[in-house]
């Protein structure tokens, strides 16, 4: 099983994007993982947020294959403290088929169909942040995650 962020555009200031970098090398010492951005849907008077939402789903829903398992990152999903994420990525390692996913929505969030085509949410925060940072947080997480499964002396409680 692999693990995957699928985001939605890149990742241009400099010293999130080396954060990044580092964890996800971090990472994949550990486990299998990749980070995949889709293009920018470009934005134009006649592409509504809803439009856009819609072509951005569009995208994302094509990268899964039966048997992936999906999760949103959204504001509304359900918050973990860092031992019970690495908990939650212990039990999906072993009861996900194929691919563990964790999707960065575009800048007004997700359309309805990938609600409907994800298994679970769960929230960074209560707070808004800028997607780039989203990013950096979440492997930071993920990272963390790996190394408390594996007594690794990085997390203090």
């Amino acid at each position: 099983m692999k693990i995957c962020l699928l985001t939605i555009g890149k990742t241009t200031t400099p010293y999130l994007k080396e954060g990044i970098e580092e964890y996800i090398s971090r990472i994949s010492r550990m486990i299998q993982f990749e980070m995949r951005n889709l293009p920018d849907v470009k934005t134009s008077k006649k592409l509504t947020p809803e439009l856009q939402k819609i072509s951005e789903g569009e995208m994302i829903l094509s990268q899964f294959q039966g048997g992936d398992h999906v999760v949103l990152l959204d504001e509304r999903g359900k918050e973990f403290t860092s031992r019970q994420f690495s908990e939650f990525i212990e039990r999906q390692t072993m009861a996900v088929s194929k691919n563990l996913y964790f999707v960065v929505g575009g800048p007004y969030g997700f359309s309805q169909g990938v609600y409907d085509r994800a298994n679970s949410m769960m929230s960074l925060s209560k707070m808004t942040f800028p997607h780039e940072m989203v990013r950096m947080f979440f492997v930071e997480q993920l990272y963390r995650a790996c190394a408390i499964s594996r007594n690794l002396p990085y997390h203090h409680d």
